[in-house]
């Protein structure tokens, strides 16, 4: 068959274009490898900081890191199957020995009775010891013949052609999947997983935990205390309800200077220097222990002065508050 020159031409610019095409699409795939990998690299720089976050606000809220599970351990037995190795013995030998086909009655072999063979055998196989099965000694065994396989073979008696498999070995040898239609069933094979698909689905999962991760923040920001108020107005309430117990306080030392347990002198050193300063003191470590958020940079605000102002002037306005209504009330 001759090809002429046209032909040629067209079955080279034919190769040409394919040549091209596998090119530019080596190029694709490798474009779309770097896109990948760059795109997972970003993930796992986002995930990576998102577990130092996480770390950070468990060991504010005062939660350490857990430990590391136990490793898993062998499997238990009948989990996974061992595919069994070649059997061994005289199943082994007979098998290997009929497959070389190097014994005298082997169906490949060389010696007087093979059926390939070039020896004083018959060729074709219609001897009285042939491997085609046309003789008495047949290889289907309907007839007269009770052999088959290389056990039918002249020189190997009572060798079989295929070695028999124990029972064990057999179960083993054919593993399968439990499903919950039936047992023995083999477990379907997973569909292709697209990357491009779970590497979006990665990314969102990442964008819903840093917007969970920013409320978290947000959280911690705030005190235990009072959290949606402001800290001047936190300090103003918890000072003077620090001051209104110690006024509590104060009626209770004026009631008992009246039945003559506490004199004069006590009564005038707690009202305008004890009970002020324990008021001041009660409201300052309020605010440090339940006051502060569990992650702010640095010391929020106490407000020192206000607070020692709002103390000693209250209880002691609270004391001639009281000295009104009774002065009044006779």
């Amino acid at each position: 068959m001759t090809v002429s020159f046209e032909e040629y031409a067209a079955l080279a610019r034919q190769l040409a274009e394919q040549h091209r095409a596998g090119e530019q699409h080596a190029a694709a795939e490798s474009e779309r490898r770097r896109d990948l990998h760059a795109a997972v690299d970003y993930l796992h720089q986002r995930l990576t900081a998102q577990g130092q976050r996480l770390d950070q606000l468990g060991r504010a809220i005062g939660i350490e890191q857990p430990p590391a599970g136990p490793a898993p351990g062998p499997g238990r037995p009948g989990e996974t199957a061992a595919w069994p190795g070649p059997p061994s013995g005289p199943a082994a030998g007979s098998a290997s020995a009929s497959a070389a086909g190097s014994g005298p009655g082997s169906a490949a072999g060389f010696g007087p009775g093979s059926a390939a063979g070039s020896g004083p055998g018959p060729a074709a196989g219609f001897g009285p010891s042939t491997a085609a099965g046309f003789g008495p000694s047949t290889a289907p065994g309907t007839g007269g013949g009770a052999s088959d396989g290389a056990a039918g073979v002249p020189g190997r008696a009572g060798v079989g052609a295929y070695p028999q498999v124990p029972a064990g070995e057999a179960r083993l040898a054919l593993p399968t999947a439990v499903s919950p239609a039936g047992a023995g069933v083999p477990a379907q094979r997973a569909a292709a997983v697209d990357p491009v698909v779970e590497l979006e689905l990665a990314r969102r999962m990442a964008d819903e935990a840093d917007r969970h991760g920013q409320q978290a923040e947000l959280l911690a920001q705030r005190p235990a205390l009072l959290p949606t108020w402001s800290p001047l107005a936190r300090a103003v309430a918890v000072y003077a309800g620090c001051g209104a117990a110690a006024g509590v306080v104060m009626l209770t030392l004026v009631l008992a200077s009246g039945v003559g347990l506490v004199d004069g002198f006590t009564l005038g050193a707690w009202i305008c220097a004890g009970l002020p300063a324990v008021a001041f003191f009660g409201g300052y470590l309020v605010l440090g222990r339940w006051g502060r958020p569990a992650m702010v940079a640095g010391t929020p605000p106490r407000y020192l002065p206000l607070g020692f102002l709002i103390c000693f002037l209250l209880v002691p306005m609270a004391y001639c508050a009281y000295l009104l209504l009774v002065r009044g009330l006779r």
